[in-house]
């Protein structure tokens, strides 16, 4: 089949649906110039970002990952939402039953208007305390070393870091609703890491039907009921176009 017609097929899908569950990665986001920090221009410094978003990097250096976090907030404030995210947003609007659920932390979807949205690492514009339950938004420029203004001890990032768990509660939401989507799709995502990447499988295992739509083909691909190869930021407003609002 050529790539419009699995186009047509899957927005006629779309159109038919009871549940669709979104999955974005990574690859939303880039196209919007935000890094995706994988290979040499993920490089900051001469640190690996997967060096430095570690609680035992914080621990150990505190001043230097808020400084890298710091830099991240500053680059990702000066992106706007790309079509994909607004296509996203049109898409909620469109079907009664949605979710979305993103692996970014950048906060795009927030401001392209997504609302039905499960932020599974958290987000840049979270801030947390390390000691107490303090917890907030803070989208304006942070000290070195911020404090949390109840305790006075050392805030951190709001962000799932590596070898942490999730939020908690937040996986058992996501499975259940990726179980009970009759639509799934997984969008700019490597599919490389866990568990989002097997919640193509979970879905698949309830009787959804499966789309990725992603820049390149991915170790999923060819289990994928769908698959729809090319920029996120066409490939969705083509699936949103003409889509019957059936929003109550």
């Amino acid at each position: 089949m050529t790539m419009q017609a699995d186009l047509e097929m899957v927005k006629a899908l779309l159109d038919g649906s009871r549940k669709v569950v979104v999955l974005t990665g990574a690859g939303v986001s880039a196209e919007s110039g935000v890094p995706t920090f994988r290979g040499r221009e993920g490089l900051w410094k001469t640190y690996r970002p997967e060096d430095l978003a570690r609680p035992d990097a914080f621990e150990a250096h505190p001043e230097l990952v808020w400084e890298f976090y710091n830099w991240r907030r500053k680059l990702v404030a000066e992106c706007e939402p790309n079509p994909a995210h607004v296509a996203l947003a049109e898409l909620e609007r469109a079907l009664p039953n949605f979710l979305l659920i993103t692996q970014n932390v950048d906060g795009l979807h927030a401001r392209a208007g997504s609302r039905k949205l499960m932020e599974m690492h958290g987000s840049l514009w979270q801030v947390k305390c390390t000691v107490c339950t303090h917890a907030r938004e803070d989208f304006g420029e942070l000290e070195d070393l911020p404090e949390c203004p109840v305790c006075g001890h050392l805030l951190r990032p709001g962000v799932v870091w590596f070898g942490e768990p999730l939020i908690p509660g937040v996986l058992k939401l996501a499975i259940a609703q990726v179980s009970d989507a009759d639509v799934f799709l997984s969008i700019g995502t490597s599919s490389l890491v866990q568990p989002a990447a097997s919640f193509y499988q979970l879905a698949k295992d309830h009787g959804a039907v499966t789309v990725e739509i992603n820049l390149d083909p991915t170790p999923n691909t060819g289990f994928m009921d769908f698959a729809l190869h090319g920029k996120a930021g066409e490939i969705l407003p083509e699936l949103v176009t003409g889509l019957k609002d059936r929003a109550t």
